[in-house]
C-alpha cells in the first residue's frame, strides 16, 4: 500500500477537517495540524514568527510535509507561502500573498489595471489628530485596517463624530494585527514605501450594490473562476447575513466579474493558489467594483459547495498543494442551491440560553442537510466572542447551514429552524456597538 501524502493544515478545525475528510483525496491523505486553530485565533498577542516556528517543529518532527493548506485569513493565509518556499513546495510567492493582505498596496495594484472598478482611498494614521481633514473625503465612506479580517475595526463613517468615536475604538485595538503584520512586512524584503508606512488605516469612497464573491484559482500561471457566490447584508445593518450559491445575477454580469478576476490576480503576481475575490454589483449604473481580494479559499462557502457539486473546494487547495491541476467541478450534489446563514444578535449582552443537543439533533432529523455550528455558551458576555464573530455592528451567534432544490424552501427550511433555536440574551446594551 501507498504511503500517504502528509498535508499539514494551518487553522486546522473539527468543521473543516470533516469537509477534507470527505474527498476523494481524503483516501491518500493525512491531515495534519501545522498550527491549531485555537492556536492562531482568540490569543491575547498574537506572533506570527512563534506561530510558523511552530509549525517548522511540528513539520520536522513528522519528518515528512507533502503539501501545505489554510481556508483562513492572517496569519495563516501568509504562512502558507513562506513554510512552502521553505520546504520547496507548490504555492505562490510571498510577496504576491502581501499584496493581497497589505489592503492599501492591493488598492494601489488594483488601480493599475481596472481603475474605473475600485473606490478612491488614502491611508492615514489612526493616531493622527489631523486626519479627518487629511482625509477630505465627503462622507459617508468607509475606514479600515491595513490588515483585517472579518470586518474587524472597519467603520462606516457618516459624520466627523462618527469618525472620532470609531478612532477611539480603533486606537485600543489596531496594534493587535497591524503590529505582527507589519513586522512581517519588514522581514519579507517588500518596497520601503509599503514596509516604512506609519499609516495603519485607509479611508475609501463608498461603493454599493449586490454584493457577490468570486472563487477561483491559478494553476501554473493560468486564472480559472470555478464558482461565484452572491453575499446578503443585515437589513439595517452592514453586516453579513448569509451567503448563497450558485449567484442569482445574469451570466453577463458573472463573466464581467470574472474578468476583472483574472486581471487582477495576474497583475498581484498569484499563481499556484486559490483564491476569492469580493465584488459589488450596482445595477444603477451597470458597473462592477472590486471590494476586496484574498489569496486563499473561503472556508465559509464549503458546505455550499459540497451540496451543489458533491464535494467541497477544499478539493481545489489539496490538489494545487500537491503541484496538481484541479477536476474540474461538476454539478454532482443532492441539491441545487445552498446557504450558508449568519444569526447574529446587533445589541451587547449575555447569553442567557443557547439550543441543547436534543434541540439540534431534533432539527437535524426533521432536515438531515442541516449543519450548526454554535459559537456562544451560556453565561458568556457577547464581547468576549472570538473576533472572526464579531465585526464592527454586530454578533454571529451561530453559523446555520442548509441546502434544497430552490430558493423558496431553503428560505422556509431556514425561517423554520431559526422559529426552533432558543437562543436569548439579556440585551444589556454596554457593548461598543
Amino acid at each position: 500500500m501507498a504511503e500517504k501524502k502528509q498535508i499539514f493544515v494551518i487553522g486546522l478545525d473539527d468543521f473543516n477537517l470533516s469537509m477534507l475528510q470527505h474527498l476523494p483525496e481524503a483516501t491518500e491523505c493525512d491531515f495534519r495540524p501545522a498550527v491549531k486553530f485555537n492556536e492562531m485565533r482568540g490569543a491575547e498577542r498574537l506572533s506570527v514568527k512563534e506561530l510558523i516556528h511552530k509549525a517548522y517543529e511540528r513539520i520536522d518532527e513528522a519528518g515528512k510535509i507533502d503539501g501545505i493548506i489554510t481556508y483562513f485569513d492572517f496569519p495563516a493565509s501568509l504562512m502558507v507561502p513562506i513554510i512552502a518556499e521553505k520546504y520547496g513546495l507548490p504555492g505562490t510567492s510571498v510577496e504576491s500573498v502581501l499584496k493581497c493582505e497589505h489592503k492599501y498596496w492591493s488598492r494601489r495594484e488594483q488601480k493599475k489595471v481596472i481603475p474605473k472598478a475600485i473606490p478612491d482611498f488614502k491611508a492615514f494614521d489612526p493616531f493622527d489628530d489631523g486626519a479627518w481633514d487629511r482625509i477630505g473625503f465627503t462622507p459617508p465612506f468607509w475606514i479600515k485596517p491595513i490588515k483585517s479580517y472579518h470586518s474587524y475595526l472597519a467603520y462606516k463613517i457618516t459624520d466627523k463624530d462618527a469618525f472620532e468615536e470609531a478612532l477611539e475604538e480603533v486606537r485600543q485595538h489596531i496594534q493587535y494585527i497591524a503590529e505582527p503584520f507589519c513586522e512581517l512586512l519588514k522581514d519579507c524584503g517588500v518596497p520601503e514605501s509599503i514596509s516604512s508606512m506609519e499609516e495603519t488605516m485607509f479611508a475609501e469612497t463608498q461603493i454599493s450594490g449586490h454584493q457577490a464573491t468570486v472563487e477561483g484559482y491559478v494553476y501554473d500561471h493560468r486564472v480559472l473562476v470555478y464558482g461565484i457566490i452572491d453575499t446578503i447584508k443585515a437589513k439595517e445593518y452592514p453586516s453579513l447575513s448569509s451567503y448563497l450559491y450558485p449567484s442569482s445575477h445574469p451570466n453577463e454580469v458573472q463573466y464581467r466579474m470574472a474578468d476583472l478576476a483574472r486581471r487582477v490576480v495576474e497583475q498581484l503576481g498569484l499563481n499556484n493558489t486559490a483564491f476569492n475575490i469580493e465584488f459589488f454589483y450596482n445595477e444603477t449604473d451597470n458597473k462592477i467594483y472590486l471590494l476586496e481580494i484574498n489569496p486563499r479559499m473561503s472556508q465559509s462557502h464549503a458546505y455550499m459547495f459540497e451540496k451543489v457539486h458533491g464535494l467541497s473546494h477544499h478539493h481545489v487547495i489539496i490538489n494545487l498543494a500537491l503541484g496538481n491541476r484541479p477536476k474540474p467541478l461538476q454539478f454532482d450534489g443532492e441539491y441545487r442551491i445552498a446557504g450558508h446563514f449568519m444569526l447574529r444578535e446587533f445589541e451587547c449582552g449575555t447569553v442567557t440560553r443557547v439550543p441543547g443537543e436534543d434541540e439540534i439533533e431534533g432539527l437535524k432529523k426533521d432536515y438531515p442537510d442541516l449543519a450548526i455550528k454554535v459559537n456562544v455558551k451560556e453565561g458568556m458576555h457577547l464581547d468576549d466572542l472570538e473576533e472572526h464573530h464579531i465585526d464592527s455592528y454586530s454578533y454571529v451567534l451561530a453559523d446555520i447551514y442548509l441546502a434544497a432544490d430552490n430558493h423558496k424552501e431553503l428560505m422556509k427550511k431556514y425561517d423554520d429552524v431559526v422559529g426552533r433555536l432558543s437562543f436569548q440574551t439579556d440585551r444589556l446594551q454596554t457593548g461598543k456597538r
